[in-house]
């Protein structure tokens, strides 16, 4: 039983992370009159509408079995949802580079106020009473931990994550050529130098952070 409400719990917490996520990003371009997502169906919480083959799915189970083999007595599951597509021509249109930076950044501060919410009210159900108070404990426990480590990543600043798309687009609204034109170059390999750090303990440094905010939160 123990086995099933944390797993169970971990999962929950795990969708709701990265669908609500890309959500926001759709959202709020919505709100800058870029309707995209909102056309394509993808403004729904219908899981199956934001499942990704790789990063819903096999890189989660990778980085799993990857913890495990490592000797990682509770391994955390983290990935991504498929991308909400977004016009973000049409958001700079209606309301600059600034736009494009708050629709970049919509997902991440998603993250981290479930993060702030999850950790506020964890309290209440320990020591858990019953079952439910056992899987909410768990759950909440997982709410912190996923949606920080999920809005620390996205700020990596390598394309195509959150925080690389945001100073891209903060560098176009202050003209700084040089960052727009470094970003542009390394556009097509930043998705194989991500998995590189990920998977060498380069990754460990980067969410340093992460482990360092999920302790402040937790204690």
């Amino acid at each position: 039983m123990e086995f099933i409400i944390k797993y169970s719990a971990m999962i929950l917490a795990f969708l709701i992370a990265i669908i609500g996520h890309e959500i926001m990003h759709g959202l709020i371009a919505k709100y800058y009159g870029d309707d995209t997502a909102a056309r394509e169906g993808r403004l729904s919480i219908n899981p199956i509408k934001h499942i990704d083959p790789f990063g819903s799915v096999v890189f989660p189970v990778l980085l799993y079995l990857s913890q495990k083999l490592a000797g990682v007595s509770d391994p955390i599951i983290f990935g991504w949802a498929k991308p909400v597509p977004v016009n973000i021509f049409k958001v700079v249109q209606n309301g600059g580079y600034l736009a494009a930076v708050v629709v970049s950044l919509a997902g991440v501060t998603y993250n981290f106020l479930l993060a702030l919410i999850a950790s506020s009210i964890i309290g209440y159900f320990y020591p858990p009473e019953n079952l439910f108070g056992a899987f909410m404990f768990m759950f909440l426990f997982y709410m912190v931990i996923v949606n920080v480590i999920l809005a620390v990543f996205n700020l990596i600043p390598l394309p195509p994550l959150d925080g690389a798309n945001a100073l891209k687009y903060l560098a176009l609204h202050f003209r700084w050529e040089g960052i727009v034109r470094f970003y542009n170059k390394i556009e097509p390999y930043g998705m194989v130098i991500l998995l590189i750090i990920l998977f060498t303990p380069l990754g460990d440094y980067i969410f340093k952070p992460a482990y360092y905010l999920i302790g402040v939160l937790l204690s």
